[in-house]
Formats: C-alpha cells, sequence, structure tokens
C-alpha cells in the first residue's frame, strides 16, 4: 500500500511541473519576442470550379430489343454479335411451315364463306322480289333475310382472321428496325422461341456507338446543385489515364431508393468518336456546378475580415473611410501603405476558398485577409525539463 502511494505521489508531481511549464511557457514567449503583422493577397484572376462526385454507367443513346410476337423454330439467322445492320435488313427468320398452313387454311375458309355469302345475298333478291308481290309468306322472307346476313357476317368475319394469319406470317421474317450494331444475341438457330405473355427478345441493336451517354446516380445532397448543360467529365476503369467530357442532358425527376439511400437519374452526353467506350463500362463522373473561368477574385478570408483600429494602431496602421454600417460578407479593406481603407464589392459565386468579384475591386489591388502573430522557434532544449518527464524522441 506504501508503493502504491508514492508512485501516485510521482505521477501527481509530474502532471504538476508540466502544467507549470505549459503556463509558464506561453505566457512568457509570445510577449517577449511575438510580432504582429497583416496578411495580405492581391486581386487576380483565377478559374473558379465546384463540383459533384457520382457513379455511373455508359450506354447506347438509342437500345432495342428485337423480339418476335409469334412463337416457332428459329430457322435462320444472318447476323452475329457487332455486326452493323441498316433499318429493313434481314436479320432472322423463323420456321414458317405452321404459319403458311395457317394461312392456307384461312384462305379456304374465306373462298367458302365468300360463296356461301354469293349464294345467300341472290337467294335473298329473289325471296325479296317475291315477298313484294305478296307471293311468298313472312316466314319464307324472314328465313332467307337470315340465311343472308348469317353468311354475310361469316365472311367479314373470315376476311378479319385473314389478316391477322398474314401478319402473324410476315412477323417470322425479322427485319432490323434501326440503323445500328449487334450488341447481343440471344438465340440459336433451331431454338423454339414461344411468344406468350412476353415477347422473347431476340438481338439487341444499339444505334450508334459513336454518340453515347451516361447516366450517373447523383445523390439526394447533391442533386439540388445540378442542372442541364453543365460541364461533366469522367474516366473509366479501361482507360484509366484518359478523361472524357460531356454536359448534363437531362435531370430525371424519378428517385431511386436503395438501402434507405436516395438517388436520381442524371443522364449525360459523351462523344465517343474512337468507339473507346463500350456499353456497361462503369463511370467516375464529375459534374461542375460552377465552372467560371478567368474571373476577377480574392480569397474569401478577405470578405470576413474586420479590422480593430485600436489593434492596427499598435503595428502602425490607419484606417480611413469607414463606412457607417459595412457588413462582413460584402466588404473588403485595400491596404493603402501603412492605410487600409474599406471597399463595396458585389460577389459571384464561390468554392468555399476563392470568391468571384463582379465589381467593385480591379485587378492588382492588394486586400487584407486578417492578422497574423509570427512566434519565433523555441529549441526544446531552452525549455527547463523535470527529470521525472520522458525526454523528446530521438
Amino acid at each position: 500500500m506504501k508503493k502504491k502511494k508514492v508512485r501516485n505521489g510521482i505521477i501527481a508531481g509530474v502532471v504538476v511541473c508540466a502544467v507549470v511549464l505549459a503556463a509558464v511557457w506561453l505566457s512568457v514567449v509570445p510577449g517577449s519576442s511575438g510580432e504582429i503583422g497583416v496578411e495580405t493577397a492581391v486581386v487576380s484572376r483565377t478559374d473558379i470550379h465546384n463540383s459533384v462526385t457520382a457513379t455511373g454507367t455508359v450506354e447506347p443513346v438509342t437500345l432495342v430489343e428485337v423480339g418476335t410476337q409469334v412463337s416457332g423454330i428459329i430457322d435462320r439467322l444472318y447476323v452475329d454479335y457487332n455486326d452493323h445492320v441498316k433499318a429493313g435488313q434481314l436479320i432472322a427468320e423463323m420456321d414458317k411451315v405452321t404459319l403458311e398452313s395457317e394461312l392456307e387454311q384461312a384462305e379456304a375458309q374465306l373462298s367458302s364463306s365468300k360463296t356461301e355469302y354469293e349464294y345467300r345475298q341472290k337467294e335473298y333478291v329473289r325471296t325479296k322480289r317475291l315477298y313484294d308481290k305478296e307471293l311468298v309468306s313472312d316466314a319464307e322472307y324472314d328465313e332467307a333475310l337470315y340465311l343472308y346476313e348469317t353468311a354475310k357476317n361469316a365472311y367479314e368475319l373470315n376476311q378479319a382472321s385473314i389478316v391477322g394469319v398474314r401478319r402473324n406470317l410476315g412477323y417470322a421474317t425479322i427485319t432490323s428496325p434501326i440503323d445500328g450494331v449487334v450488341i447481343s444475341r440471344a438465340v440459336e438457330e433451331g431454338q423454339t422461341v414461344a411468344a406468350g405473355f412476353e415477347t422473347p427478345t431476340l438481338f439487341t441493336i444499339a444505334n450508334d456507338l459513336r454518340d453515347m451517354q451516361v447516366v450517373a446516380d447523383v445523390d439526394e445532397a447533391d442533386i439540388g446543385y445540378v442542372k442541364e448543360g453543365q460541364r461533366v467529365e469522367f474516366t473509366v476503369d479501361a482507360y484509366p489515364d484518359d478523361v472524357f467530357s460531356g454536359e448534363v442532358q437531362q435531370v430525371r425527376l424519378e428517385a431511386t431508393v436503395e438501402s434507405s439511400v436516395v438517388t436520381y437519374e442524371v443522364v449525360i452526353t459523351a462523344a465517343n468518336p474512337e468507339l473507346k467506350l463500350k456499353p456497361g463500362l462503369t463511370a467516375n463522373v464529375t459534374i461542375y456546378t460552377i465552372d467560371r473561368l478567368n474571373v476577377c477574385s480574392v480569397p474569401s478570408k478577405a470578405l470576413r475580415f474586420v479590422p480593430d483600429k485600436d489593434v492596427l494602431s499598435k503595428i502602425g496602421l490607419s484606417m480611413s473611410g469607414v463606412p457607417a454600417g459595412a457588413a462582413a460578407g460584402r466588404t473588403v479593406w485595400i491596404m493603402d501603405g501603412t492605410d487600409i481603407r474599406p471597399v463595396e464589392v458585389t460577389v459571384g459565386v464561390t468554392d468555399g476558398d476563392v470568391t468571384e468579384i463582379v465589381s467593385g475591386l480591379t485587378e492588382g489591388e492588394r486586400v487584407v485577409l486578417g492578422l497574423r502573430m509570427s512566434v519565433p522557434a523555441v529549441m526544446p532544449q531552452e525549455i527547463e525539463r523535470s527529470p521525472f518527464m520522458p525526454g523528446p524522441p530521438r
């Protein structure tokens, strides 16, 4: 127990010595040799940028999925991956035997119904003439009219039916809807496809890979700064040394929520003349929400400086022309020899460190940023150290 008390006493003595030495150093050193000066900067022209970062996916501007509306067997394929196609070009054919058989049946039914319709029409005309001369009964006339109307409806129904059969036969010939490049092919020759509730996709065709777009997911905290027409730069992992450029084309209003994180899709144009960008690449996007080039600017500290007349007089400076009610943030102080004077300015955009000056200052003027105190360096051996304190590292 005595050893523990002695150890605690030693630790307490060390702490007291450290506090006393720190207090002596803080009270003596600055007052003895510290100097107060004025920090200034020159009004100059610079570029002011502010940006939002996001991650997106490179996609073709126009991407069409080509499918089929009829079920059957893929008979022939005429294109493959990466093939260039033209609008209307034949790219695949389905087996037409079943569809042609259905067409023949429909044509036969149409011919039969047409013959029946023409016969009933002539019979009705004859019966009506006799009925007008009161040579046949009402029952005979009504029966002739009924048979005529029935044959007419059957003929019109078969006419409509054969239109659908012929259209299905036309769907068996699959052509490209646009000029472009085949991105994917989902079927093989001999494969059976079933067009039920969902149309099966056979090919995916991109319109023009020289004109791409990036769909970026921007966080809800940053989406308020993103506007159409803003400049964008992005990189992809496939070409880490290349920087691609574009601009914001669209800010979509639909929000996407994933793991309680809300993002909005931003569509960015991306020229691809060298065909380096490929569909599906991940893009690291930088959207410049502020992009001002070669503007007159000052450090933002100059707008927050409020001078103290007494302090300035001690270092040999004077104030002149102090405006009544000068507000920090719209007033800067210009250094003119040993005199500083206020100037009302109109500010523009800022990136936090630098602020644009729209009016009130000219390039080359020197503005005051604040006061600084220079403290000479003190070597460690100049401070008396307690023998109980650990020494400095070697």
